[in-house]
């Protein structure tokens, strides 16, 4: 038995027949992969908090993620970096010691733009509402509570805003058709190859004109306060 996977275990409750073995061993593979996925991830991420030019965006993003989200991450945390951007998440590159919607403010206060990426978290049955049950109970799938919150202190900060939501995802809060200024945000098909996505026109018009309005706010931010010309 591999002991760096399967030192949690209790030798004395596995079984030696040929199917444990076999299962125990696809939890190893799963296992080595998900560990070689999260090193990918902080290692993009350690490479992007070492450009010597970079502009801060807070990229806005769940914390579990399957491993064609995860791909999708990598892919659009290197589009972001194509631009100059720098990317920055939490706990990823930043944690502060303080209450988790503190730490959400201090990186909304510290970024120039955001990136919110409403995924797939939890698939659930709703069989009725507080007027009653639904005649036929359906299945929705629910992002991220913090995909509200995140987005929502962004705007009120005034920051430039690009929203990408997973079909499938239920449309609820900002991400409901019609929420100004959430009116517009781009749709990813996980069913579909990545490149059909960020080869899209939609997309490209989309993140160069984000990225334009992040860097011309950066620009007015850091100019001085008092300007002073010869007469």
């Amino acid at each position: 038995m591999n002991q760096s996977y399967r030192s949690g275990y209790d030798s004395d409750m596995i079984c030696d027949c040929e199917a444990c073995r076999a299962d125990l061993n696809q939890v190893d593979d799963h296992l080595r992969e998900t560990e070689q996925t999260n090193n990918s991830m902080d290692e993009m991420m350690r490479q992007s908090a070492d450009r010597l030019y970079r502009i801060p965006v807070f990229l806005s993003r769940p914390n579990v993620l399957n491993a064609v989200q995860e791909a999708f991450m990598r892919r659009l945390i290197r589009e972001i970096r194509r631009e100059l951007l720098f990317p920055r998440t939490l706990p990823r590159t930043e944690q502060y010691p303080e209450t988790v919607l503190e730490n959400v403010r201090l990186l909304v206060n510290s970024s120039y733009g955001l990136v919110a990426t409403n995924l797939k978290q939890l698939e659930v049955d709703v069989l009725g509402t507080n007027t009653g049950r639904f005649p036929t109970p359906r299945i929705e799938w629910l992002g991220s509570e913090f995909l509200q919150i995140e987005p929502s202190m962004a705007y009120q900060r005034g920051l430039p805003l690009l929203l990408i939501r997973e079909r499938g995802v239920e449309g609820t809060g900002i991400w409901s058709p019609g929420i100004a200024p959430f009116l517009i945000f781009l749709e990813w098909d996980p069913s579909q190859p990545l490149n059909e996505f960020f080869n899209s026109n939609a997309w490209k018009e989309v993140l160069k004109n984000w990225a334009h309005e992040v860097r011309n706010g950066y620009y007015i931010q850091t100019e001085p306060e008092f300007r002073y010309k010869s007469c």
